[in-house]
């Protein structure tokens, strides 16, 4: 790799043979499938298609907490989708998603199956089918679109960001660790000082801007992302670690959090999931 130090950019930029990291692999600037593979299908109207890394985790927290809360609708088949191995650049998953990214959801519910990408939109979209976890209308409503939001634009820059550098890159560049370690502790202390007076980040209520943030955020402060907490100095948000156990501590979370896991303890990964006794 080239001196980071006297590195000039050329006039037109070309891929390196190699970048290097933890998904060097699987990196490529350009989009479309590479190979033919249809994904499978179950049984049930939902069929997810994801990997437990924050984003896809939301969407099965979500999945679980409408099970719990009565909505037998929301049972679903859940796929693993390995991206390590390049899975999501499948033609059938490329047609689920253009942007080759778990999350993946397809409801074949009506007439015509509906495919959703993003995990934001697959929150709303299935709070809004269900009609739970998303205030109709009013502040409430506003309230938790606005926290949803600020961690689909935030993130990004403690995963891509802080979490690349600081545990993915080949090799340890302190400006970028920095840059990304800086806004990452700004992010907490943001959300730190919003739940200093509020059960919940939209208030008193249980919302999908909850199961959003806490895939990032919650496992950042409990010290389950990037093993990070003792760089990040962590205890200092004791607000934010206080909502995050008690998120930590549903059921409905528990269960979420080990579907499409492939890795941890193995006690804690249900690699696919069709049943809810799948995860007994």
């Amino acid at each position: 790799m080239a001196d980071q130090a006297s590195y000039v950019p050329p006039k037109v930029w070309t891929p390196p043979a190699s970048s290097g990291g933890a998904f060097a692999s699987i990196n490529r600037p350009v989009a479309g499938p590479t190979h033919d593979k249809e994904l499978p299908v179950g049984k049930h109207p939902l069929q997810l298609y994801s990997l437990a890394t924050p984003n896809g985790v939301k969407v099965t927290i979500l999945l679980e907490e409408l099970l719990a809360a009565g909505h037998s609708g929301a049972e679903y088949d859940a796929w693993l989708i390995r991206i390590n191995e390049g899975m999501q650049f499948s033609s059938g998953f490329v047609e689920a998603n253009p942007n080759s990214k778990i999350p993946a959801l397809v409801d074949r519910s009506g007439a015509e199956p509906v495919r959703v990408f993003e995990s934001g939109s697959i929150l709303v979209y299935l709070a809004e089918k269900f009609g739970a976890f998303l205030p109709k209308d009013g502040v409430a409503r506003a309230e938790t679109m606005n926290w949803l939001f600020w961690q689909m634009g935030s993130a990004p820059f403690v995963g891509g960001g802080f979490g690349h550098f600081y545990a993915y890159a080949p090799e340890k560049l302190q400006y970028p660790i920095d840059r990304y370690a800086m806004e990452a502790k700004r992010q907490l202390d943001v959300l730190d000082r919003h739940l200093a007076d509020k059960r919940f980040v939209a208030g008193e209520e249980y919302t999908i801007a909850d199961m959003a943030i806490w895939p990032w955020y919650g496992d950042l402060v409990l010290g389950q992302l990037y093993d990070a907490a003792e760089f990040l100095s962590v205890h200092e948000y004791k607000h934010v670690k206080r909502w995050a156990d008690e998120i930590a501590a549903r059921p409905a979370v528990i269960r979420g959090r080990k579907v499409n896991r492939s890795f941890g303890p193995e006690q804690d990964q249900v690699h696919e999931r069709h049943a809810a006794a799948d995860l007994d």
